[in-house]
């Protein structure tokens, strides 16, 4: 058959067994096995069972389950009130103020979590209630909990950088650490687009607390104490990635076991919170882990086809400079995020994009950064955008307005991938570092 008619074919089949509601690695499964049988192969059960095994049964994929179980474990202790009672009495002379507790709780939370939607969840359940009783604006107290929530794909440790990782086989350690600056790079962005609008809107932000304002620097020191057990957590996971003392999925094994003593200082351990925890790590992994076996699958059903190959020689035979090709991808990808979560677009297109990717001599580790910035974007784009579901359930607000609201973080996200591509040692510059080091 055609390798155009092939790719007609597949696509539909795609796109319509996802449009009808069935599970997404059932989907990647499913085009899988149509492309095995178009192409002849005899031996479909043998090449599923072989695949699937290889891609779930490694000993990297493992730190997947344990940073998704410190996330749930501190998802049911009171981190989030910690985290705005020890970062507002420093913000309140900031212009923004207390706006500024969402992003900064966010980048906090994004380290410990790993998970975008644990991120704005764990955050809005406390700051919102908190920041509409003080007077701030609705939109952008949704609009900044919206954008920051999306730190926690990039901001380590990232579930979607170990998936991104083990799709590209491309060292986990060294994304992590690709991440840092990154992740930073968007704070900045975030906060300083909080700062220029309340300075804009001066009439729509509160006036100072004047609680806060009565603190003295003892006591601001003192309400400060309450971030230290989470940044030791922090200290001591990423600490032990970044000084070499241990691999990702050892350092994951580290974080679930500081998150539980943590827990337990707090008080919030109790046999029934430790299940509900294992439990929620449970479904997570168990999805996560059963996409990555279905694009294996499909990734090795398009070798069978040599779409990727074929899509890759016509890309070279456009002549397309890394910097168009990543033009075309940013567009590609905004259009998936439509309608894909954030893993599943990286797992579904890992197999046709790479090819592509290393031929135009794009550094693979440069690579996984943006696909997470881009995948960001997609979190806050409607009709699926995690981050839109997880605050319209925190605030039973149309999805649209939230997604207005959010709207200036998209474009901020956007020119972080510009000035991510414009400058790409942002992503590779310290990962050189600690290995020359």
């Amino acid at each position: 058959m055609d390798i155009s008619n092939l790719i007609i074919i597949l696509g539909a089949i795609l796109l319509v067994s996802l449009l009808s509601g069935i599970w997404v690695a059932a989907s990647l499964f499913l085009v899988g096995f149509v492309a095995l049988v178009i192409n002849g192969n005899s031996n479909i059960g043998l090449v599923m069972a072989t695949t699937t095994w290889g891609a779930s049964a490694t000993w990297t994929l493992a730190a997947l389950p344990l940073f998704i179980w410190m996330g749930e474990i501190l998802f049911r202790t009171r981190l989030s009130e910690d985290l705005f009672h020890g970062l507002a009495p420093w913000l309140n002379k900031v212009p923004g103020r207390l706006l500024h507790v969402n992003i900064l709780g966010c980048t906090i939370f994004a380290a410990v979590s790993g998970s975008s939607a644990a991120t704005a969840a764990t955050i809005g359940k406390m700051t919102i209630p908190e920041l509409e009783k003080r007077g701030y604006p609705k939109k952008m107290v949704l609009g900044t909990l919206a954008g920051s929530g999306t730190l926690g794909f990039l901001i380590p440790p990232s579930i979607i950088l170990i998936v991104y990782g083990v799709s590209a086989e491309v060292s986990i350690s060294r994304l992590f650490i690709a991440g840092v600056l990154p992740g930073m790079m968007l704070v900045s962005l975030f906060m300083g687009y909080t700062v220029i609008w309340s300075i804009l809107h001066r009439d729509q932000i509160p006036s100072d607390d004047k609680n806060l304002n009565k603190l003295s620097l003892r006591q601001k020191l003192y309400a400060t104490r309450r971030l230290f057990p989470v940044m030791g957590l922090i200290l001591f996971v990423l600490g032990s990635i970044y000084a070499g003392w241990a691999t990702a999925t050892e350092a994951a094994a580290l974080g679930v076991l500081g998150a539980l003593v943590l827990s337990l200082v707090t008080g919030n351990l109790s046999l029934n919170t430790f299940k509900e925890s294992l439990l929620g790590a449970t479904r997570t992994s168990c999805m996560i882990t059963f996409i990555i076996a279905g694009a294996a699958f499909l990734s090795l059903a398009m070798g069978f086809t040599g779409i990727p190959r074929m899509l890759a020689e016509q890309i070279s035979a456009m002549g397309l400079s890394p910097i168009h090709l990543i033009i075309v991808l940013t567009l590609f990808f905004m259009v998936l995020g439509f309608f894909l979560d954030g893993i599943s677009m990286v797992v579904l297109t890992t197999s046709i994009i790479l090819p592509m990717v290393e031929k135009s001599g794009i550094n693979l580790l440069w690579f996984g950064i943006y696909v997470v910035l881009v995948v960001e974007m997609s979190q806050i784009t409607p009709p699926v955008g995690f981050n839109l579901f997880v605050i319209q359930g925190l605030t039973k607000t149309n999805i649209l307005r939230i997604a207005s609201y959010a709207l200036p973080f998209f474009f901020l996200l956007l020119s972080a991938i510009i000035l991510l591509t414009a400058f790409p040692q942002i992503a590779t510059w310290l990962p050189k570092m600690m290995t020359n080091s």
